[in-house]
This record gives C-alpha cells, structure tokens and sequence, in this order.
C-alpha cells in the first residue's frame, strides 16, 4: 500500500479524529498513488494514523479508517448500515413511519463517509461522489445499498457529473448503476409529513430534493395558517406545499427557473389545493421585492442557494445576503415573520446573523430573533468535524 508520511509534529487534527489530511501536512509519499486509490497515512515515527482516498488538491487525504491501512471486504455493507440506524434511530427509516419516505441515508463526513452523498427517495437511491475515491467505488457502495436494503431496494442512480473531480480523469456520465426488474422512471413522488412531491433526480438540482430543509418546512407550517405567504427562490415549492396545508389564505412561489415554477404548480396539484390560493413567478427573487406593495405578505421564506462555495467569495456573499434580507425585511408587514436561510458553508452562523443583523438595521425595521435553524438529523454532523454544520436560518419577528 502507498504510504503518505506526515511532518514532524503534524499528527495532532488526526489524532483527535479530523477526517482531513491536507496536503501541506505531507513530508512524503512513498508510492505512485493514483487519484481515488486508498492510501495509509503515517506520523514521521511511522505509527499508522488512518487509511483513506487520496486526492490531489488541499485535501490530499479524506479519512475511511482510523482502525486499519486496508479496508474489510464488508466495509461499505457494514458503513452502510450503520448510517441506516441512525434514520432509523431518528425515525426516518422505520417502517411504522407512513408519512414520510424519503430522508438523506448518508452525509459525507457526518457519516464516516467523506466525499459520499445518498439520499433515499421510496427505495431510489441517489449517490453524489464528490471526490475521485467514491466515484471509484460506486459499483462496491452500490453491492452494499443491495445488502442493506434487500427486495426493498428499486434503483441506484449516480448523479456525479456536476460534483466529482474532472480532473482525475473519470468517466463522469450520470446514469443507473443498478435498476430492479420493472423499474423504469426518472421521477416519482414522495411523501414527507404526509405531503406529495415529484421529485426528478435526473432533471433536479442536487439529488432532486432538498431534503435538509424538512423540519424547517414544518416549522413554516406551524405558522402559515391565515398568511399571505411569500416563498423566495421556491424551487419545487417544498415551503409553499406545507404553507398551503397549514391554511395559508394565499401563497406565492418565485424562482428564477421556469422548469422549478412548473414543478411547484404540478406539486400544488398533486397535493389537492385550489389553484385560486397558489401562484408561481418566474422572476428574480430581489426584482419581485422592489415591486411588490409593502405590507402584502405577512410571512415570508428567504432561501437562496449557496452565495458562497469558497472563501474567497465570502465578502461578497455576505454582502449579497444584507441586500436580500434587507429588502425582504423592509417589506413584510408589521408583526410579520421572515424565515431565512444560508446554506454556504464558509458563512458561518455569526458571519450570517450578523448580515441579517445589517440588514435589520438598514430596513430600519424593530427586528426580534425568534429561533435559530439548522439542518435535520439526517444531516448529522461529525463532532470531529464542525465544518459539516453548513445549514444555518433565523425566524425573524419584524414590527
């Protein structure tokens, strides 16, 4: 096996269990290693630290083991199922749980599983690799989806060609690793709190879904009730779905995509509502607040996708973040509510409150924090890795 040998002194993050060996920690490696192969890493004295993908770039090293330099044959089956208990610890995955069926089975380092997303969809999985090593192991995680789930299991989609390494000189064409005899669809709908969604993983953003955003849809639920409900960058209308099944008087979704607008109106249909309580706008969510009259929503949902997907565009993301809750703030109506949200995960929760704190200031607006959001349990976060924690929202009370 290659082995990557650290500098003096540079042991200390993998010792206390950080799944990362950066590049700049490495005195030698001592092997040809190829992008995606396993690899063990070793302190300066030679004691065996981890084993896990090698990759190049500032992560050279995204840690499977800290037990063993070889993976067990039964490796992916035995992480696999263990990732599976949580959801069903959490009761994500129990059978007795008829309302929802679909639920993220395994996130990244949250998991143990670094470079490695599956989200479950009523017996679809769906896999992103986002480093060589996993792309590489696919057929091998897909033998162990096979194992875990059974008969239960319908399909195995790879959809890692937006999020895998072009560089390492892979194959990246998104496809079916596995399909069940009969199997034939692209999209399906699935339940969540009782509520329908199409979700489409070959067409969809990320795996088709946003699945972390599913106790913050409930929450927006708990509120809804005789609102006019504004929902920003709607995407499939997973906010405006729950809004309408809580009694909301009238919800209107907006997002910049067409494709996403027509997908909410068929997720309102597919649930029963009146059309008369829902519209949908295909604009640009900071256009649409400049026209509306101020005062017209009294609960609205701010979500925008990552501003930030490095540190180098933190400042600016920030900025972008004060504008758009500016405007949102400076137009919802007195004693109205304002969910928003940050997935970037190089903002972090102060970096992002203290935007919104900005943005408060600059409506002019008596602002009160009411809670704060994060992301659900199926998108646990490694103690050993606080960087997992990248969903982070307020409930803003604005007078």
């Amino acid at each position: 096996m290659v082995k990557v040998i650290l500098k003096k002194g540079r042991e200390a993050s993998l010792e206390r269990f950080h799944p990362w060996v950066f590049s700049g920690a490495i005195a030698q490696i001592v092997g040809e290693p190829a992008e995606g192969d396993v690899v063990g890493v070793y302190a300066a004295d030679g004691t065996f630290l981890a084993s896990g993908h090698y990759q190049i770039g500032s992560i050279a090293v995204r840690v499977l083991s800290f037990d063993s330099p070889t993976l067990a044959p039964d490796f992916w089956e035995v992480m696999l199922g263990r990732a599976l208990e949580v959801r069903k610890t959490v009761g994500l995955a129990s059978s007795e749980n008829g309302k929802t069926n679909c639920y993220r089975l395994v996130h990244g380092e949250g998991d143990n599983l670094p470079g490695l997303i599956i989200d479950f969809y009523d017996g679809v999985c769906v896999m992103q690799a986002h480093s060589a090593g996993m792309f590489r192991s696919k057929k091998q995680i897909c033998e162990g989806l096979k194992k875990v789930y059974g008969d239960s299991l319908k399909a195995v989609y790879d959809k890692s060609s937006g999020t895998a390494p072009f560089k390492a000189g892979l194959d990246l064409v998104d496809g079916y690793i596995y399909k069940k005899e009969g199997f034939n669809d692209d999209e399906q709908v699935v339940l969540e709190n009782g509520h329908k969604f199409l979700v489409n993983w070959n067409e969809g953003q990320k795996t088709g879904f946003f699945l972390d955003q599913r106790e913050n849809r409930a929450l927006v639920g708990r509120y809804a009730k005789g609102c006019n409900v504004l929902n920003l960058f709607c995407y499939t209308g997973g906010f405006s779905i729950y809004a309408l099944g809580s009694g909301a008087k009238h919800v209107d979704s907006v997002d910049s995509s067409k494709k996403a607008t027509h997908m909410v109106d068929k997720n309102v249909a597919l649930n029963g509502f009146d059309s008369s309580m829902h519209t949908s706008y295909c604009a640009d969510a900071i256009e649409f607040l400049s026209k509306v009259p101020a005062d017209k929503y009294d609960l609205m949902i701010v979500d925008p996708p990552a501003f930030a997907k490095h540190r180098g565009a933190l400042n600016n993301a920030l900025r972008a973040y004060q504008r758009l809750n500016a405007a949102a703030i400076s137009k919802v109506a007195p004693g109205g509510l304002v969910f928003t949200f940050s997935c970037s995960q190089v903002v972090d929760k102060e970096a992002f409150a203290l935007a919104v704190f900005s943005a408060a200031a600059q409506a002019r607006r008596s602002v009160r924090i009411l809670d704060r959001l994060n992301q659900p349990a199926d998108h646990s976060v490694n103690i050993y890795h606080p960087e997992g924690e990248y969903l982070k929202g307020l409930l803003l009370y604005v007078e």
